[in-house]
């Protein structure tokens, strides 16, 4: 005769009960629909940087000149709205649009310099220097279908950029009905 082993009463195959299952089923799908709704959802309240860009810490010294030496007389603008060659002139001119000025000089010059020239645009060939933002290509790319008023003044600037004068050219106001456009 042959003997059998015997089974241990102890140990039975798991049986696997459909409301463990279940739970189990509708934990995951909350898990992922969370995820999904999580990823889909923009933020309402993107985090505000407060300027036109982010900016390296080795530039802020020179943003801060740029804004306290051109921004005390006229709104400051962003780098990018002139190309370098631009920047360039307007920093050597002591005429400054029909303004005598003190030039910047050295060490301010080369902090502003260097912070104006890293976020300016490129020129192209063809192109002649503007001298006027309204006259920029990448200022009017950035404004396609705006009214510019002529001449262009703070006012035109303040009207749909309510905090450009304090250096913030992304939060915009609504845009002014016909009737309140100059």
């Amino acid at each position: 005769m042959v003997r059998r082993k015997s089974r241990n009463p102890l140990w039975r195959p798991a049986k696997r009960s459909p409301f463990i299952l279940l739970c189990l089923l509708v934990l995951w799908s909350g898990i992922i629909g969370w995820g999904i709704a999580t990823a889909s959802d923009p933020n309402p309240n993107p985090p505000s940087i407060g300027t036109v860009d982010p900016l390296p810490p080795r530039y802020q010294l020179g943003k801060e000149l740029y804004i306290q030496n051109c921004g005390s007389c006229h709104l400051a603008i962003p780098p990018a709205v002139f190309p370098r060659q631009t920047w360039s002139d307007l920093l050597q001119d002591s005429q400054h649009y029909g303004t005598t000025i003190t030039p910047l000089r050295n060490p301010n010059l080369t902090l502003v310099w260097n912070y104006l020239s890293t976020f300016s645009r490129s020129q192209n060939e063809e192109e002649s220097t503007p001298y006027r933002f309204n006259q920029s290509r990448f200022f009017q790319a950035l404004h396609p279908e705006v009214d510019i008023p002529n001449p262009t003044t703070v006012k035109s600037c303040v009207r749909c950029h309510p905090q450009a004068p304090e250096y913030n050219f992304r939060v915009l106001s609504s845009p002014p009905s016909p009737s309140e456009t100059p």
